[in-house]
């Protein structure tokens, strides 16, 4: 998995992006501990135009802001959708291929979860991890089918020619 020089721009401005729309004014919180945002938009749409390997980088790099302010292992789940999205979008169409990514990250994301809100009863944390995990895939759903949309303009305008891995 070789990354070329003019991704690199694409996966550092994904990467950005998707810190921001993580932060309190665009992510919608419903509970104290449980927000919907969409920071795995520009995940899923570094992952389709750069591959596995940009898909890794940007998920690793997006989920910084949110690893220091909610969770520590946000990040390893990022990186994990982010190259898992990669590795499908080759296969199969963007949409399907974020589903099939947070069906990779799932596991992760329900044990580093449930570990860290163990702090509670298993019975509460179990409850808590139950309501993330439902969250999260709509929030999956969602940045998919936007992440399919979005490159399907791209390269119709043919931007992303100029920045694709293929």
């Amino acid at each position: 998995m070789i990354i070329k020089t003019r991704t690199l721009p694409l996966i550092a401005l994904m990467a950005a992006l998707a810190n921001v729309l993580s932060l309190p004014p665009i992510a919608l919180s419903i509970t104290p501990e449980i927000t919907v945002h969409f920071s795995q938009l520009p995940i899923f749409i570094a992952g389709i135009l750069t591959g596995p390997a940009g898909g890794l980088m940007t998920g690793a790099v997006g989920g910084l802001y949110m690893s220091f302010t909610k969770i520590p292992f946000i990040i390893g789940g990022l990186a994990i959708l982010g190259l898992a999205n990669g590795l499908f979008s080759k296969r199969v169409r963007p949409l399907y291929a974020g589903v099939l990514a947070w069906l990779v990250q799932a596991p992760y994301v329900a044990v580093t979860d449930y570990v860290w809100f163990l702090q509670r009863t298993p019975q509460a944390a179990w409850a808590f991890v139950a309501s993330i995990m439902t969250v999260l895939t709509i929030e999956a759903v969602i940045s998919s089918a936007l992440a399919e949309v979005t490159v399907r303009y791209l390269k119709r305008t043919r931007i992303a020619q100029q920045i694709s891995s293929d």
